[in-house]
């Protein structure tokens, strides 16, 4: 299963087994339905929630939201990393008696994973082990990044200013001490250190609340953090690390930041108003003072590269009544759906999807 001659073969690696599942399936139809055919051939290869790796039609519509069903991988032909990086590609199971047929050729992979097993480093490792380049961070930089923790020490390190917050580990109380309920402001965002589209989030405005909300964080992770409300307007920014040519140095830049307003029957951006909806208004770009903008982009910048950032990365901040930027979090592996704030802001900045698409790749086969 060879690519056509002076194509490049790209994976387009989706699904997964965290929480996440769904919306990556989505984020995968998006990419699928803008690569450059003339370019890239493509294989759909998604991961299945128990795990197996299938691969799919080649089908943007089939992972598009319908209502409010979200896609799924369920069946496929299987498929597994093969693990000589001589032959960098993919063993294909035809269901003959040895089990094994041809192998998949491949030149890059685009794992557009959220969350565990996917985002976290271990995916990342795993194609460093059988040879292959990918797009995005690497296995520390996904890892540091998916531990929200230890992301906001690493950010503290650098200077960057960050919202009070408590970590709460598998077995700790959530009886809070006077010192601590000082230190958090409410209203409070209880969350799971390790996850995101803001799964497993509960706003609580009385701490007779957080037992609750440390339950339903902790069915997504077993360690949890509570976070002190900051009001101020949501605001985001792109990172795009271009490497042209092999040995070259890395061009780190910034998008337009963009602004998140979330509308009628939400309190705030949680998973419903995002994807299910229609709840949100974005302003890309958002209206801010240009030394506001620069501080934003400043601090983007900053955050990638503490956080030994490649490829892409989205900063998610809060800028207050007074004008101070506050980080928030880092994204490794933003959402790539039709309403996600990456492509847009680089919209927004001069990139079009199809062109983001085509630059992540070629940097990722450069780097």
């Amino acid at each position: 299963m060879s690519g056509r001659p002076g194509k490049t073969r790209v994976a387009v690696v989706f699904g997964g087994r965290s929480p996440e599942h769904a919306i990556s399936c989505v984020s995968a139809g998006s990419i699928l339905g803008a690569i450059d055919r003339e370019v890239y051939d493509v294989l759909a290869v998604g991961i299945a929630r128990d795990g197996r790796w299938l691969l799919l039609p080649d089908d943007p519509v089939a992972l598009q939201i319908h209502g409010r069903e979200l896609p799924e991988v369920t069946t496929g032909q299987s498929v597994a990393l093969n693990n000589d990086p001589a032959q960098r590609g993919l063993r294909v199971f035809d269901g003959a008696a040895s089990g094994i047929g041809q192998l998949a050729q491949v030149d890059v992979v685009f794992p557009v994973l959220h969350g565990e097993q996917g985002e976290d480093g271990t995916i990342q490792g795993l194609l460093e082990m059988v040879g292959l380049p990918y797009v995005g961070a690497g296995v520390f930089a996904s890892a540091a990044a998916m531990d929200k923790e230890f992301a906001k020490k690493l950010l503290v390190a650098e200077g960057l200013p960050g919202g009070e917050y408590l970590v709460l580990r598998r077995g700790d109380s959530t009886e809070l001490d006077a010192h601590q309920q000082a230190r958090i402001s409410l209203p409070a965002f209880v969350k799971p250190a390790r996850a995101g589209s803001s799964i497993g989030i509960t706003k609580i405005s009385d701490w007779s609340e957080l037992p609750e909300a440390v339950a339903t964080a902790r069915g997504v992770d077993s360690k949890v953090l509570i976070e002190a409300g900051i009001s101020g307007r949501e605001i985001e920014c792109g990172i795009l690390a271009e490497v042209r040519a092999p040995g070259e140095p890395v061009e780190i830049r910034a998008s337009v930041p963009a602004e998140i307003k979330v509308l009628h029957g939400h309190e705030w951006y949680d998973f419903e108003a995002k994807y299910l909806d229609d709840a949100c208004e974005f302003d890309v770009p958002a209206d801010l003072p240009e030394e506001v903008t620069a501080q934003v982009q400043d601090y983007a910048v900053r955050a990638f590269r503490a956080l030994d950032g490649r490829g892409l990365a989205r900063v998610d901040f809060f800028v207050t009544e007074s004008g101070e930027v506050i980080i928030n979090e880092v994204n490794t592996m933003p959402g790539f759906t039709p309403i996600s704030m990456y492509p847009r802001m680089w919209a927004a900045s001069g990139v079009s999807y199809p062109e983001l698409i085509d630059r992540l790749i070629r940097s990722a086969i450069a780097d």
